[in-house]
């Protein structure tokens, strides 16, 4: 048998390392503490027929999951069926616009026109600029290690930081072609699932509005489940084995090697090498000593992290008018939100949120006639969380859901469950409550994130939001692609 690994946490990240170590000789068991694989990414069904993601909604850059399967000789469509949006979603203003953004290119430069006169040349510009910077992105960066500044030290890279942008702030990069307020909030609302606001955010991350504007937003038919299922069967075939209700207490050492873990029950468990894929703050400040931990509290608590949430899963028993699969609520002031998440961190004044009705496109997620509502306010880390703000927070959204979408619909509700900070400390030893990760700042991004690998264990990684490359769900695929690359290149099995 090959060198025996230990994935703790199965995730996307946790599952797509697994995937490549057992396809490179390694035996892999992936230790899950919840009872269901997934990580972030499960799901749940309700008494009642209703079938709810209960985390990532958005299917964005859907070559990163094509490249997954890609690399074992498959294709996304043995597993699931990807159906592209058209509208990709819509925005609520607040002064009662409502906003669809179409999937052909054609129709978008003919809202942008209509929107700015004059603005489709600079549309065109910008979003060249940002399939450049997928691309150098994509292929430059995201694939590297980031254990040092030297791995970006060669004049083609060096010369693409500043072709890149990374050194102007979103807002500043998108104000230079667009003067249509409307149109800068649509242009800048991608960056947000990096966890910063756009003035916060580097003008690299423009990449993002090529994902969203030319690549589109798909769907995967039965919800987004259906990649989790698809790459833990893709694992099982490569020889991966799982196991739930294992939640990992302490990870052994001896000297400057990891030789094992020890579960909450007292099961130990031997390993060449592990990969801490759960949350990075929670394995390397609580699961090992403190001789062998990365960083201190002192520098976790100086972190910038991305935003919480406040989710709820709805079950309504009519259909819905007046939404689409995605919308977005940007009827209330975006700086003042932005001012109470980052600045001075409080519950919003005045929220905007995220509305999701699946199965307006997808039957299978909730009882004929009926509707699937999943909806989320970003919210600070680290907040007081009771049922009582839940409460409170739920019928402020839920009055402006009504009022801008001219219905009627609480009364309608027969299932309801929220989901927030305490629950994602519960279920994912999340830090501080945090729901997307480590957010994308300048200072740290690339080589000034939390290291891919411990320094004091030789045989030790993590993966996952918290470190290379980032938050969402790509980027913990190909995190777990990245760590696992870096093993096999330190065990030399390839």
């Amino acid at each position: 048998m090959g060198k025996k690994a230990i994935i703790i946490g199965a995730g996307f990240s946790g599952i797509s390392t697994a995937t490549h170590l057992a396809a490179n000789g390694f035996e892999v068991l992936v230790l899950e503490k919840n009872e269901t694989l997934g990580g972030r990414a499960r799901t749940f069904t309700s008494e009642n027929g209703f079938v709810f993601d209960m985390g990532p909604s958005w299917y964005w850059m859907p070559d990163v999951f094509e490249n997954h399967f890609a690399a074992f000789g498959k294709k996304v469509s043995d597993y699931y069926t990807l159906k592209r949006l058209d509208p990709s979603y819509q925005v609520f203003f607040e002064d009662g616009d409502v906003i669809s953004l179409p999937a052909k290119m054609e129709a978008l430069e003919k809202l942008f026109e209509q929107l700015e006169p004059g603005s489709t040349p600079h549309l065109r510009k910008f979003l060249k600029e940002a399939a450049y910077k997928y691309t150098v992105g994509m292929n430059e960066f995201v694939n590297k290690p980031s254990h040092s500044i030297f791995e970006f030290a060669d004049w083609r890279v060096l010369k693409s930081f500043f072709q890149l942008d990374m050194f102007t702030g979103m807002s500043e990069y998108v104000a230079r072609h667009f003067k249509n307020n409307k149109l800068r909030q649509i242009i800048e609302f991608p960056v947000l699932f990096l966890g910063a606001t756009p003035k916060s955010t580097p003008a690299l991350y423009s990449l993002m509005n090529h994902a969203d504007l030319t690549l589109g937003t798909w769907y995967p038919m039965g919800g987004m489940h259906k990649i989790i299922e698809g790459m833990i069967s893709l694992a099982i075939d490569e020889g991966v084995r799982f196991q739930t209700g294992k939640e990992v207490a302490e990870i052994l050492t001896n000297g400057n090697v990891a030789t094992g873990i020890k579960t909450k029950s007292g099961e130990i468990v031997t390993a060449d090498v592990i990969v801490g894929s759960a949350d990075y703050n929670h394995v390397d400040t609580k699961l090992l000593q403190e001789k062998d931990k990365n960083y201190s509290e002192k520098y976790w608590d100086t972190r910038v992290m991305a935003p919480s949430s406040l989710l709820f899963y709805l079950g309504v028993n009519k259909r819905l008018k007046n939404l689409v699969h995605h919308n977005l609520f940007f009827d209330s002031d975006f700086n003042q939100h932005a001012h109470e998440i980052y600045d001075a961190p409080q519950w919003p004044s005045a929220p905007l949120f995220y509305a999701s009705v699946p199965s307006i496109t997808d039957a299978s997620v909730a009882p004929a006639g009926y509707e699937n509502l999943f909806l989320l306010i970003p919210i600070a880390p680290n907040l007081e969380d009771s049922d009582a703000l839940r409460e409170k927070y739920y019928n402020v959204i839920m009055e402006r859901l009504e009022k801008r979408t001219g219905q009627t619909i609480r009364d309608s509700i027969i299932y309801k469950r929220s989901y927030c900070l305490t629950d994602f400390q519960d279920d994912y030893h999340a830090y501080k409550g945090n729901a997307y990760g480590l957010a994308n700042t300048l200072l740290q991004t690339a080589f000034l994130k939390p290291k891919l690998k411990n320094k004091h264990l030789k045989n030790f990684w993590y993966a996952g939001q918290l470190t290379t490359p980032g938050p969402g769900v790509p980027p913990s695929i190909i995190s777990g692609k990245v760590a696992a690359d870096d093993i096999i290149k330190q065990f030399k099995m390839v």
